[in-house]
């Protein structure tokens, strides 16, 4: 294989993933235009379309869907052989591929990104912000985070928060406009602010324990949103009652008296945020360097404690 012809294969490869020009073209260091007439090339190369091309969208034909499944496993290998070379070094280089949902890009990840730079200024630290349940090994990203319960099998994990603890709140003229609920079953009589699972499409059932006693129930209400800043703005908003978990922003709220909590014996609580990343291949420098980042390790004085699990 050419040079040329690797280059195309991984610039088509990069379009799948990202189903976008623009961002494809952001990760591999090239303008859109550069990228689309290698694209073109490759297609004219191998005399068929690859990709179907609208002004919103882009996706792979059926022939580059199955031409991408042939690729996956020869460029993932690849990658991990680079990465392979460049640990036997002990030197934090190259890209790092994170996936992550957007509250842990902002509450976890953007406040270190300064610190990070400075201490691995040979690391491109390339984030897919994802509120799914993408395939990491799939995706080939180097690492994940995720919600514990909803950690995959197969992985080596490592804590980044405590428990989180579900919140029901509302503002309180809300409150002092419809009442307070006092159980779960009350909440049929109020608006109720709705999350739906990005890339799911399915909506939360909101899910209630005391004791032994535990439930899940649908509500209704005048808001459904996937993005937590319009949730958490509807409830400011005094459109409805917000269930999510606990948040410093919520807390904050709660703590100036613009929203108020309810139902606080009702409120389960689940397992924190964990990084995750495959238990068949050992984290690259990058990587290290990344969750101790994460983790403060990098700190004068003593490092924050992780537990790491293996889920086999």
């Amino acid at each position: 294989m050419r040079g040329s012809d690797f280059a195309e294969l991984r610039a088509f490869a990069a379009v799948v993933e990202r189903a976008s020009f623009a961002q494809a073209a952001k990760h591999l260091g090239m303008s859109a235009s550069a990228l689309s007439q290698t694209i073109r090339q490759l297609e004219a190369r191998l005399g068929v379309r690859l990709l179907n091309r609208t002004t919103r969208s882009v996706a792979p034909t059926i022939i580059g869907q199955r031409l991408y499944d042939r690729l996956l496993p020869t460029m993932a290998e690849m990658e991990a052989a680079v990465a392979d070379a460049v640990s036997a070094t002990g030197r934090a280089a190259g890209v790092l591929r994170i996936n992550t949902p957007g509250m842990a890009a902002t509450k976890l990840i953007a406040p270190r990104l300064g610190r990070f730079h400075r201490l691995n200024p040979d690391v491109v630290l390339d984030l897919f912000i994802d509120d799914g349940l993408s395939d990491i090994v799939a995706g080939r990203f180097d690492a994940g985070i995720r919600i514990g319960e909803r950690l995959e099998k197969d992985v080596v994990a490592l804590r980044l928060t405590p428990d989180m603890q579900m919140m029901a709140v509302a503002s309180p003229d809300y409150f002092a406009r419809r009442g307070v609920p006092r159980t779960p079953a009350d909440l049929h009589q109020h608006d109720c602010i709705n999350w739906r699972f990005p890339g799911a499409g399915n909506v939360y059932r909101w899910e209630f324990q005391k004791g032994k006693k535990s439930l899940e129930m649908n509500v209704e209400g005048p808001l459904v949103s996937s993005l937590q800043e319009v949730v958490l703005e509807g409830a400011l908003q005094g459109l409805g009652i917000l269930y999510a978990y606990d948040d410093r922003r919520i807390y904050e709220t709660i703590e100036e008296g613009r929203l108020v909590r309810v139902l606080a014996d009702w409120s389960p609580t689940f397992p924190g945020l964990f990084l995750y990343y495959s238990n068949r291949r050992s984290p690259t420098p990058a990587l290290r360097a990344f969750i101790d980042c994460l983790l403060d390790r990098d700190l004068d004085g003593p490092a924050t404690e992780a537990r790491e699990l293996r889920r086999d």
